[in-house]
């Protein structure tokens, strides 16, 4: 069957690649849940390590916090999987990873308006990032409240925190912030326009 404009595609490489992945962590996290460890703990300090990569960001160090934010990246991903492989899930805990995962994200562009306080051009950058990323992600979360399903767009969390490291990784970031602030403020008006279509579509 052909996917309506509401159904995410069966075919979606991204959804292929989540769906291995959430099998390969519910593995990892077997020690976790026999520990009796709290899916909200591990959410909360793997906030609490973004913030420490943000530090080391402000810093200037800008490969070391490339490598820090995979490999915190990766550990943020086991809450989930924790929540799953245990029946823990709640609608609370999506909620906490959500929201911390927004402050996360405000955190690393903190850290790198911090980096590039004096610059204007990359101030300017910065500010645009973060917008886009927040406008992806209240547009999605602005049409889910009104029923409708919104996960168009190439730049979600997971192809933004790739382009940044991929920018701190080969000291391109200037170059990644204006990648960020073209393509995330792009992703926002495509579920503008995906929203515009489904509600105009439901009213003919």
């Amino acid at each position: 069957m052909v996917p309506t404009a509401q159904e995410p595609s069966s075919h979606d490489p991204r959804e292929a690649i989540r769906a291995r992945t959430r099998g390969l962590l519910t593995s990892i996290v077997s020690p976790l849940a026999r520990a009796g460890v709290s899916p909200n703990v591990l959410t909360i300090v793997g906030f609490l390590a973004m913030v420490g990569v943000a530090w080391v960001l402000a810093q200037g160090y800008e490969r070391p916090a490339g490598l820090l934010v995979i490999a915190v990246g990766l550990f943020d991903a086991l809450d989930g999987a924790l929540a799953r492989s245990t029946g823990k899930t709640s609608s609370f805990g999506a909620f906490l990873d959500s929201t911390l995962d927004r402050f996360a994200e405000i955190a690393l562009y903190l850290g790198l308006l911090y980096l590039y306080h004096g610059d204007t051009l990359a101030s300017v950058l910065v500010y645009l990032a973060i917008t886009g990323s927040l406008m992806v992600s209240y547009t999605r979360a602005r049409a889910e409240g009104l029923g409708l399903e919104c996960k168009v767009g190439f730049f979600t969390r997971l192809e933004r925190l790739g382009v940044l490291v991929l920018g701190l990784l080969l000291e391109r970031t200037l170059l990644a912030l204006l990648v960020l602030a073209v393509f995330s403020n792009l992703t926002a008006l495509q579920r503008m326009w995906h929203v515009w279509r489904l509600t105009t579509r439901d009213q003919t």
